[in-house]
């Protein structure tokens, strides 16, 4: 079994990050309320090239937190953990404090 992936291209290895399901008082939140479909960069592919061989670098780096579509994606597993493979466009943007 594989530990680690190391995505070709132009694709970004993403874990999402999902909302507590209670607050710290231990309420418990529905799970309709609205949440933000983010994301930690884990791994980055090395780019694609330009039809003429010019490489074309990622857009993000290791340990972003970027905003991702609502659908879309390769769904991939490694070992217990979950993780998401988008192409470098397919994000929409990156999060900042």
């Amino acid at each position: 079994m594989a530990k680690r992936l190391i995505p070709s291209l132009n694709r970004v290895l993403i874990e999402k990050i999902v909302p507590p399901s209670k607050t710290n008082t231990g309420i418990l939140l529905p799970e309709n309320t609205s949440k933000l479909n983010s994301g930690k960069v884990v791994a980055v592919g090395p780019g694609a090239h330009s039809r003429d061989g010019k490489p074309i670098p990622v857009s993000v780096k290791e340990g972003d937190t970027v905003l991702l579509p609502e659908y879309g994606g390769t769904e991939v597993k490694l070992g217990d953990k979950e993780y998401h493979l988008y192409r470098d466009e397919d994000i929409l943007g990156t999060l900042h404090d």
